[in-house]
């Protein structure tokens, strides 16, 4: 089972939280409220990507959004006297079209650090993804970033590539494992991300299992 489906989705409500804490009855508002939190997320992540953004929570309330950012260098979010602070607050204000008859809406914002990048899914299969981009040989990328994830003290990680690896004619998928990954185990707190990397050949997909 844990093959087909995704590990976090499979694990939601027992383990694992979801990113956007909020309920409405109204159809009409619930489908503005997605919409607003799936630009809101895919925005600030390619915004802050620089900053190597893991995740984003939207909470709402009446009247009130938090949005809570996790990120392994959070000063550079920040930025000097709280700049950066104010430029997601304008580009949130954007999405979610908060104009004078509704500003009484409040935003608040939350910058968490990622203690253990590391041990972190999207952060590992982004620092693949971006060194497959610069052209470097992916078997010891992938090694390499595998034995990262051991040292940070984990059971076990997974790392799969496919696509025009290293620019071959004909795609194809590649596995490579170290230590215990059991995806059918619910109790187990398995995390999972998947990162596209733009390469000269083409997109290779890269997918990461780790298990805390």
């Amino acid at each position: 089972m844990g093959q087909k489906v995704n590990p976090k989705g499979l694990r939601l409500g027992i383990l694992y939280n979801w990113n956007s804490r909020w309920f409405f009855s109204n159809k009409k508002s619930f489908r503005e409220a997605f919409l607003s939190d799936v630009k809101i997320r895919s925005g600030l992540m390619k915004k802050f990507s620089f900053a190597s953004v893991t995740q984003v929570d939207i909470e709402r309330a009446i009247k009130k959004i938090t949005i809570i950012i996790y990120s392994v260098k959070p000063g550079m979010i920040i930025g000097r006297g709280g700049k950066g602070l104010e430029e997601i607050k304008n580009y949130v204000t954007k999405i979610l079209n908060i104009t004078k008859k509704n500003k009484d809406i409040k935003i608040d914002l939350k910058i968490e650090p990622v203690k253990r990048p590391y041990l972190n899914a999207y952060y590992v299969a982004q620092t693949i993804a971006e060194k497959l981009v610069r052209n470097f040989p992916h078997r010891s990328v992938v090694h390499n970033a595998m034995s990262r994830v051991m040292e940070a003290g984990a059971k076990g990680v997974k790392v799969q590539l496919g696509g025009r690896i290293a620019g071959a004619e004909i795609s194809r998928r590649e596995k490579y494992f170290q230590g215990t990954i059991p995806t059918s185990t619910i109790r187990e707190d398995i995390d999972f991300a998947r990162f596209p990397a733009l390469t000269r050949s083409g997109y290779i997909g890269v997918k990461v299992w780790i298990c805390k």
